[in-house]
């Protein structure tokens, strides 16, 4: 029988799962995190008040019994990045569908899965394929659920894309850039998608929608690279490199590199517009995020060792929203 205030999150080890069992042991849910085996980030899990299993999403086995009791289901493991190909489909898309099966065993009442805005690309990676192939075995579980899409997430502590693009740019004299950078993005505080996440917890009205956690601010991706440097106090020129020309010289590197340093996954996140309208989560969730040009700030400040973002005031509860007080890509 699920236990309303019985959450699991899977992916619980990483960034955002780690802040997201925070927010729900704060907000009074009882949580248990999903971990691979010998994970040492158990430890840390454990001493905020979580209970732990072990499991990998790739294996059913281990996954059996991990849903019983639980309520709410936060499916967030997933994989962002990998030279082998063959991965997003094992982790991202079979891991999925082997959650949704030992939920719906469980008699799991809500699963919400962390999802992609790479999903709406035209020209779609491995990565966002799997991703959203992972959505249809989600809407097609019989398990009531809830999907959401972040957009680019920055965060203090980690942020695996941001910290590799920031990386990149700062690499060489000038920054080769992609194209003419024109393509939107709304950039978004990690902090910002875990209270939507909690926001979802016990909310009936989330059920069988897809929500867009994304920043509140759209911003050019060439104009999001220089805030990007202006924030570690650097200038430098840009040099914009035709597309065509990148993806035919990430093409041979592909095919000669074991681990090619321009990849068309890559070209395919700089090119490609990622500006998802929050305007659904802000209206029924309460959703709230920061505009880039606020939360950067704060981003780097944090990351510096200062002091840790302020979260502003609670804004008013949507209807049937939990009341959440306190705490990835």
């Amino acid at each position: 029988m699920a236990i309303e205030r019985l959450a699991l999150v899977t992916g619980a080890a990483g960034v955002m799962g780690a802040r997201l069992v925070e927010k729900l042991l704060g907000a009074g849910f009882a949580v248990r995190g999903l971990v691979l085996p010998g994970d040492p980030a158990r430890r840390r899990l454990e001493r905020v008040g979580a209970s732990v299993v072990e499991g990998d999403v790739r294996d059913e086995r281990s996954l059996r019994g991990v849903c019983d009791g639980a309520h709410t289901v936060f499916h967030l493991a997933a994989i962002i990045l990998s030279h082998d190909v063959s991965a997003f489909s094992r982790i991202n898309r079979d891991g999925t569908a082997n959650v949704v099966a030992e939920a719906r065993r469980a008699g799991v009442s809500h699963l919400v899965y962390v999802s992609s805005a790479s999903v709406t690309y035209p020209r779609r990676t491995p990565y966002a394929e799997s991703k959203l192939e992972a959505e249809h075995i989600v809407e097609s579980s019989r398990v009531p659920y809830t999907i959401v899409r972040p957009t680019l997430v920055y965060d203090a502590g980690g942020g695996q894309e941001l910290l590799l693009y920031l990386d990149y740019l700062k690499r060489f004299p000038f920054v080769p850039f992609i194209g003419d950078g024109s393509a939107k993005k709304r950039p978004v505080w990690a902090e910002d998608v875990v209270d939507g996440l909690a926001r979802i917890a016990g909310n009936s009205a989330s059920l069988g929608k897809t929500y867009n956690l994304s920043g509140a601010e759209a911003i050019s991706m060439l104009d999001f690279s220089r805030l990007l440097l202006q924030e570690q106090g650097v200038r430098k020129p840009f040099v914009h490199l035709p597309v065509l020309a990148c993806r035919v010289v990430a093409f041979a590197m592909e095919r000669l590199m074991k681990a090619p340093p321009l990849t068309q996954s890559a070209i395919t996140g700089v090119v490609n517009d990622a500006d998802l309208d929050p305007s659904l989560a802000m209206r029924e969730l309460g959703y709230r995020p920061l505009g880039v040009r606020e939360g950067l700030p704060r981003h780097f400040t944090a990351s510096k060792g200062g002091a840790r973002p302020v979260r502003r005031a609670a804004p008013p509860r949507a209807q049937g929203a939990p009341r959440l007080e306190g705490p990835s890509s």
